[in-house]
């Protein structure tokens, strides 16, 4: 199949002609899809669009914003079993998993909606007799909204949906690994009957398309998610043009175990946040952390389960987890691995790619548990982004802590006890943005913001009432009415 980019309502190919084919990691041998190359002149076409396009959306009354929205909403629950079958095909999750996504798609999508059409400003008393002060909330204009492969669906709507409803205008670049997701997300908008160059689509690379996105004097907000290193060079362009950044970044999340937790409730919540999605959520569960009492319990808790994952194609049924998305994902945890024999640390199971019975044609690792894994090693300090997991002893709680805080991320975290004085001091003392207690850390919903600190997140979260935040900007007005 052959597609295009979607720029100012209409579906056209990249300006220089130049094509790539996205291939399912599931099996090589399978191109589901020719996709534009998209230049830095495709990319400022798409932005000149929405910037014509912003005035008319952003004086649209938000109650027809909501109704274009809403239409869009109901098309994406019509198209569940085909949009599921694309996310599988490029991404490589279960089906079962692409539905999950698509379903909170749907729950993001209709708290935005309805996020807008209560949005309002404020009202405060003044200082001065006979003046009436209040503050109103504005569109920014145009943003660029840069989507990751892992949730190549979710975070479209997580990201679009408040900048839309707000009154912005977006050009959209999605990964190149998960352009048909993309595409996908922006049908149900075209259908929808979206104004054309409200909403533009380019596929292409991050040097030219996305470099266009992040430095155009037009853009007026940048909604990346995406690896560390990328968000740092997004951020230090963006600020030469005072450009607005909300940045969703990595990982390396701990769930702490203490001595006494319910093991088999901790295990469980290890286990699928470890490896749903093949590890590839930002928020899996990537160190877990025991007490030196229950670790050897808690281990043998978590092999058990792990040796029952079947890995396999995610269309078949009965696959608990399908192949890493793509091949540069797959040499990037294979290195890892190696990494991780190298420092001294026990492969307890997998540690290998798997090759037979037709996995070879694809990017498949078997589900991987680590022991004896230290605090300073690279394993438990940089993000895998895998089926990788290290399983770390400490002596206590306050050496548990101390190991989880221990690293440049604070994305996700969570703590299984049975101790409310410690889970309250844990909530305090996480240095994360999203924490639990006997939850999985990949665990959250959309009423209440999403965003890590440190080196997992900048600028203000996405989802919960800070969605629209993001994209808009506060005008204060002061009236002498006497």
């Amino acid at each position: 199949m052959k597609s295009q980019n979607y720029i100012d309502g209409q579906w056209v190919g990249a300006s220089d002609g130049q094509t790539f084919a996205q291939r399912n990691p599931a099996d090589l041998e399978h191109v589901t899809g020719e996709w534009p190359q998209g230049t830095s002149a495709d990319a400022e076409q798409a932005i000149e669009a929405a910037h014509a396009a912003f005035p008319a959306w952003a004086d649209m009354g938000v109650y027809q914003r909501a109704e274009y929205l809403s239409r869009a909403v109901a098309v994406l629950k019509g198209r569940a079993e085909e949009i599921a079958a694309i996310l599988t095909a490029e991404n490589g999750k279960t089906l079962d998993e692409a539905h999950t996504e698509i379903g909170s798609a749907v729950r993001e999508m209709e708290f935005q909606i309805a996020q807008g059409i209560s949005m309002c400003g404020q009202t405060a008393p003044s200082a001065q007799a006979g003046v009436f002060a209040y503050s109103v909330r504005r569109p920014l204009g145009v943003a660029s909204i840069i989507s990751p492969w892992n949730f190549p669906f979710n975070v479209p709507g997580r990201k679009c949906t408040p900048a839309l409803i707000s009154g912005n205008t977006i050009v959209f670049k999605p990964a190149s690994l998960t352009p048909g997701a993309g595409r996908a997300f922006v049908d149900i908008f075209a259908e929808a009957g979206l104004p054309p160059g409200v909403l533009n689509f380019v596929c292409g690379g991050g040097s030219t398309v996305g470099e266009t996105m992040i430095t155009h004097p037009l853009v007026q907000s940048i909604s990346f998610t995406g690896s560390t290193q990328v968000g740092r060079g997004i951020q230090q362009r963006a600020a030469q043009g005072i450009i607005r950044t909300q940045l969703e970044m990595g990982g390396k999340n701990p769930a702490v175990i203490l001595a006494d937790a319910d093991l088999d409730m901790a295990a469980d919540a290890v286990v699928k946040a470890a490896y749903a999605c093949a590890g590839q959520w930002c928020t899996s569960t990537s160190r877990a952390i025991a007490e030196r009492e229950v670790a050897a319990a808690f281990t043998d808790k978590v092999l058990e389960r792990v040796k029952q994952i079947r890995v396999g194609n995610g269309t078949e049924d009965g696959v608990d987890m399908g192949p890493v998305c793509g091949t540069d994902q797959l040499e990037t945890i294979e290195a890892y691995i190696e990494i991780g024999k190298a420092e001294g640390a026990c492969i307890a199971h997998g540690g290998e790619r798997l090759t037979d019975n037709g996995f070879d044609k694809g990017c498949f690792i078997a589900p991987t548990v680590f022991t004896n894994v230290q605090p300073q090693m690279r394993i438990a300090q940089e993000e895998i982004f895998g089926p990788v997991l290290c399983l770390m002893v400490a002596e206590d709680f306050s050496e548990a802590l101390e190991i989880a805080n221990g690293v440049e991320f604070g994305l996700a975290s969570s703590i299984f006890t049975r101790d409310i004085g410690r889970a309250f001091q844990f909530l305090d003392e996480t240095d994360v943005g999203l924490t639990h207690v006997n939850m999985m850390t990949a665990y959250r919903e959309p009423q209440l913001s999403f965003g890590g600190v440190k080196a997992s997140g900048h600028g203000i979260p996405e989802s919960g009432d800070t969605g629209i935040e993001f994209f808009t900007e506060h005008k204060v007005a002061f009236i002498n009415y006497h």
